[in-house]
């Protein structure tokens, strides 16, 4: 799925589709809403949260435009089972239920790029799980980094990232804001990022992925603690 695709092209024959601009930190949809919709972002960056019965906040997603969000409606879900919030402006579709199914069953060509990103959105989510169990969070942040400038993506040559706060990493990351600023200090020292207000990551980072220590676990808990 890329920025380029916009489904209302697709599904606006069969109505229930409206476009709209979202200011920075405004909610798209909040956690238990009642699910009835689908958002397309055609523009900006928007964060997907979870809260705790016990108040924890976790991000469970960033999401970049040319991504849907809240499609857990088509399989059932009766309330919003997470909240997303526009981290930049953003330029939304908002496509509702009804009109997305019509077009799967009816739009082979928004069918098969639906499936598409519902399958790399898997994908992705399993990559997560995968790292969170296994690797440290050091390794953990610079996927994330990674991620968050669209390294290695097809036609993406983007290596800045913009708007987004150490606690937030920390949330995605699942550690306290203290260790990411550690590694982020580390990081800059080793010249694998440069960062003030915005965020440049070199493909360099790409090593902490790949090896191990000095980056991996060894050299974590080794590390003093950040203040």
């Amino acid at each position: 799925m890329t920025a380029t695709f916009d489904p209302s092209s697709y599904v606006s024959k069969y109505g229930g589709v409206v476009v709209y601009e979202v200011g920075e930190k405004q909610s798209l949809f909040s956690q238990g809403d009642v699910a009835d919709s689908i958002f397309f972002i055609r523009k900006g960056r928007v964060q997907l949260t979870v809260v705790s019965t016990e108040g924890k906040e976790g991000v469970i997603a960033v999401l970049d435009a040319g991504a849907f969000c809240g499609e857990g409606c088509l399989i059932g879900e009766p309330i919003r089972m997470s909240a997303a919030t526009a981290m930049t402006r953003c330029v939304v579709a908002w496509l509702e239920k009804a009109t997305v199914v019509r077009a799967i069953h009816e739009d082979q060509t928004f069918s098969e790029l639906f499936l598409t990103y519902v399958l790399k959105r898997t994908a992705r989510l399993t990559e997560t799980l995968v790292d969170q169990l296994f690797n440290s969070s050091e390794k953990r942040l610079a996927r994330v980094l990674l991620l968050l400038a669209n390294y290695g993506k097809e036609g993406r040559t983007e290596t800045v990232i913009n708007k987004i706060d150490q606690e937030t990493l920390a949330q995605m990351i699942g550690a306290t804001r203290s260790r990411v600023n550690f590694f982020m200090n580390k990081f800059r020292k080793l010249g694998l990022i440069e960062y003030n207000g915005q965020i440049h990551v070199h493909s360099s980072l790409l090593s902490v992925v790949l090896h191990d220590p000095p980056f991996g676990e060894k050299a974590e808990s080794e590390g003093p603690p950040a203040v």
